[in-house]
């Protein structure tokens, strides 16, 4: 399911219980920021009641008093409420650190699942999602579940008590006066729901304009070379306004919700403050209350409508992490089509025999609508009943033109993709019943655009494995070839390479990819995709003898569109269209005159 699929299909119950399993195991720091927040709200619903004790003990005292005696009950109302702000304090910090605490392990509980599930994906499931959108799942859209469980969640239950406190005390002091202020509360319920409402649906449209611009910001920065080669600076800043604009609104739309709860609230509270002192003036003048009562309960309004309002902020945030949260867990509930079985084979070592067995591919199904009476035209195909065999240790070139299906068939190999129909098999078990970290470990592949990581050359050609020593990696490098311009650098293999490999030539780049695959990989199976495409007559000349000296005894598959490449080899399968037309050797294939020797003749005969 696409991502913005899963909008509307999840409730605010049900997605707030998966947040909190990832609190559970925190229970008890959790436990014990409660325990902080009830002694906070006992001494919040209690400083009323000091008021009320100095106004009709001392202020406004029933009987008659010496001036000093009501000084002293002043002074020790003013001891009694500092020692209470005091333990106020200790218990806030508490409860604000704890929570704070348990957020960010949460934070990072999640941050850790996400990246993992992301790791684990199939490859089409990258090839429908941009980059951008996906990044925004692991920075804003964490960030706003770690929003909702230290201010959102924990501030929602601390309202939820003081109210209930507040409430309680003004029910035990007096029950007319609380019927008074508790009169507007289905008013109050009434509005909040309506405002809460909106709020939902305009969180759900900000935070998809939001992956929106995040994903056309990231394309646009990838591809910032081939905006200024085409003169498009102009086109993608329209295009990225517009997205901004769209989220604009979205934002303004939330705005005004926010800001209409506000003066609602207040106006509510300030028309029940005057209904207390309406009412509860009269009760003065006929003596049935005190005058500090009064002064009291007009303090517990006060305080009653200031949790009330901030519910606005804890709906803000609410709202904010239940559109965030619909879009990860959406994220995390994503089948992973390429998956372990359970009983999983280990791979301990390669022979390298790979068929196919009448294998049908798609990466996905047609845009438009499923043709009648034929199941199989609502695929994609790619690959059309394709079946070879490679035996072990045999060098083959896959040739066609572009489109024809030959990296797909490097992508079956690799597992990243299962097949619709047939069988992909190496050594005559399928690959769908090996594991597939230990496949794909044995497999070494050199990409036409090879990836390197931020870090030095070393960490990249260890890529982790910190058992492989130092003369390993060199040998390596030197039987390749790569240790001639490793060495020349300033730091050599300490060498901090930017991203992608930022500042090294193309050829520079596959040299120390082929390095990487052959140093993780030395004796099992080799797969080259199109290495040798994009670098210069010299260089090819380099890793092409490198090549060769590393295919030898190892079952191996190149695309290439390079005559050298190619004439070499053992054989060379020809796909067209997605499917196998011809195979043999070189000048088998161009004594049949077929398709092979016409691509020979448009793309080699001038080499």
């Amino acid at each position: 399911m696409h991502e913005e699929e899963a909008f509307r299909k999840s409730f605010d119950a049900k997605l707030a219980r998966r947040i909190l399993v990832y609190v559970r195991p925190y229970w008890k720091q959790v436990a014990w920021a409660l325990f902080a927040l009830v002694i906070s709200t006992l001494t919040a619903a209690s400083t009323p009641l000091f008021l009320k004790y100095a106004i009709d003990n001392a202020i406004v005292p029933r009987g008659a008093l010496e001036a000093l005696q009501r000084y002293q009950v002043l002074l020790g109302v003013a001891v009694l409420f500092m020692l209470v702000r005091v333990v106020d304090f200790i218990a806030n910090y508490a409860q604000t650190y704890l929570i704070s605490w348990v957020g960010q392990h949460v934070l990072y509980d999640l941050r850790s699942e996400i990246f993992a599930k992301l790791q684990r994906l199939h490859l089409g499931y990258f090839d429908k999602n941009p980059v951008g959108r996906l990044m925004t799942r692991v920075t804003s859209d964490v960030d706003a579940i770690n929003q909702f469980i230290t201010g959102g969640l924990v501030g929602l239950i601390a309202d939820v008590f003081l109210i209930l406190g507040l409430v309680t005390f003004m029910l035990v002091l007096n029950w007319k006066l609380a019927l008074v202020v508790l009169v507007m509360m289905p008013i109050f319920l009434g509005v909040t729901t309506w405002i809460r409402n909106g709020m939902r649906e305009s969180y759900r449209t900000m935070r998809l304009r939001l992956a929106r611009v995040n994903a056309s910001l990231q394309e646009n920065l990838a591809g910032v070379q081939t905006t200024q080669l085409y003169s498009r600076e102009l086109e993608n800043e329209a295009r990225f306004n517009r997205l901004s604009l769209d989220l604009r609104a979205a934002w303004v739309q939330i705005v005004g919700w926010f800001a209409l709860f506000f003066p609602i609230v207040g106006f509510l509270g300030e028309f029940t403050v005057a209904s207390v002192v309406w009412f509860g003036g009269g009760q003065v003048v006929q003596g049935a209350v005190t005058l500090g009562l009064l002064v009291a309960f007009t303090d517990y309004v006060r305080q009653l409508f200031q949790p009330l309002q901030d519910l606005s902020d804890k709906f803000n945030i609410f709202q904010a992490a239940m559109a965030s949260a619909e879009r990860i867990f959406g994220l995390l509930d994503t089948p992973e089509e390429i998956s372990d079985k359970p009983d999983a084979k280990p791979v301990l070592r390669f022979r390298g025999e790979i068929a196919f067995e009448d294998v049908w591919f798609a990466y996905g199904k047609r845009e438009e609508a499923k043709p009648h009476g034929n199941p199989e035209a609502e695929w994609d195909w790619v690959l059309r009943g394709v079946s070879f065999k490679i035996r072990p240790g045999e060098k083959i070139a896959l040739v066609g033109a572009t489109g024809a299906g030959k990296t797909s068939v490097i992508s079956l190999v690799a597992r990243f993709y299962d097949v619709q129909k047939g069988q992909v098999t190496i050594d005559g078990t399928d690959v769908r019943d090996y594991c597939q970290q230990e496949l794909r470990r044995s497999i070494g592949i050199v990409l036409q655009d090879p990836f390197l990581f931020s870090g030095t050359i070393e960490e990249n050609l260890r890529l982790g494995n910190e058992d492989i020593p130092f003369e390993r990696i060199r040998e390596v490098a030197c039987f390749v070839g790569a240790d001639e311009f490793i060495s020349a650098l300033p730091k050599g293999y300490q060498t901090v390479l930017h991203e992608r490999g930022g500042g090294l030539s193309t050829g520079q780049k596959q040299l120390l990819a082929l390095t990487r695959a052959i140093l993780h990989n030395p004796d099992i199976l080799l797969i080259l995709d199109e290495a040798t495409a994009n670098v210069d007559s010299e260089t090819e000349a380099k890793i092409q003898e490198a090549l060769w000296r590393v295919m030898e005894g190892r079952t191996s598959i190149i695309i290439a569109h390079r005559l050298s490449t190619i004439r070499h080899v053992d054989r060379i399968l020809v796909f067209r269209k997605g499917k196998l037309v011809e195979e043999g050797s070189h000048e088998e294939l161009l004594g049949k005159g077929g398709y092979y020797a016409k691509l020979y003749e448009l793309q080699y005969a001038q080499g």
